[in-house]
């Protein structure tokens, strides 16, 4: 299948993409990566006459370290977060499920905020940004705002964002100390069919918090609230909590229709919902 023809707008400034998006209306889209729009729009699932091409503008784009936090700019390629020196310093398990995301050709052209905006279900980043607490940074009707990972996915392939507003960065908090963080996924036909990432806070030996969240099975990642279960315990009795932990969660996940089995999904959301507690306990405790 061809491409439809369509004509490329490069502004330079966040201030220049919304204009521009506001005069060419709903005939244009932002691209910057485009491993996923580009597809769409090849199998005839979307057509832009106009697309607005951000890889220019120097704003949205860059990795920095903060004092308590990793900033990451929208334009951002997912290679650049695998190999950043900050991100494997301060995050090394956000540099490692990276590195798993679709193949080496899509991560030296996808964007971090391509990933998010374009809002698949069948996605690591947002699952493992939400546990982890991260904030994502929004330009809305003009004004600067911070939107929860969890509350930015709106439904399937969409997000808060209306057509003129853009996604500028995404900032995850460093870890504190006693905390550990695990992403687990199961993949299938190439894509991932489940994901989940833990987070957990140890102190003087017992669990004082906890964060788990799913992706790949509904519409959207989104949080499971398991914390409470787990307040308190220790090495003798951690497994005891996790793994009703783990039931619940599966019990509470309503997959999408696929080829995979219900059933065998949410079996495969318990599973991986105790293996990443188990391991981001370990990781807690050092």
């Amino acid at each position: 299948m061809k491409l439809p023809a369509f004509e490329i707008h490069r502004p330079k400034t966040v201030a220049d993409t919304s204009l521009m998006l506001a005069d060419l209306g709903s005939d244009a889209a932002v691209y910057c990566g485009g491993t996923e729009l580009l597809l769409a729009m090849k199998l005839g699932l979307a057509n832009y006459p106009h697309l607005v091409d951000i890889k220019g503008v120097l704003e949205l784009h860059g990795i920095e370290r903060r004092s308590n936090s990793v900033w990451i700019g929208a334009t951002t390629r997912h290679h650049e977060i695998e190999c950043s020196p900050e991100v494997r310093s301060a995050l090394p398990e956000l540099a490692e499920m990276i590195s798993h995301v679709a193949n080496p050709r899509v991560r030296s052209v996808g964007t971090i905020g391509g990933n998010l905006c374009f809002a698949d279900p069948h996605s690591d980043p947002a699952t493992f940004l939400i546990a982890a607490g991260a904030e994502v940074a929004c330009q809305i009707r003009g004004d600067q705002v911070r939107v929860a990972a969890a509350d930015f996915g709106s439904d399937a392939y969409e997000t808060v964002l209306g057509h003129e507003d853009l996604l500028l960065g995404v900032e995850i908090p460093s870890l504190p100390s006693g905390s550990g963080l695990s992403h687990m996924r199961l993949k299938l036909h190439e894509r991932p069919a489940v994901t989940v990432t833990a987070m957990v806070q140890v102190r003087n030996r017992t669990v004082s918090g906890a964060r788990v969240a799913i992706g790949c099975v509904g519409p959207v990642a989104a949080a499971c609230d398991v914390a409470d279960q787990l307040l308190g315990k220790s090495e003798s009795d951690f497994d005891d909590a996790a793994r009703p932990c783990a039931q619940e969660a599966a019990a509470a996940t309503h997959p999408l229709p696929g080829p995979e089995s219900a059933e065998y999904r949410s079996h495969m959301v318990e599973v991986l919902v105790y293996r990443a507690l188990r391991a981001a306990f370990g990781r807690a405790q050092g």
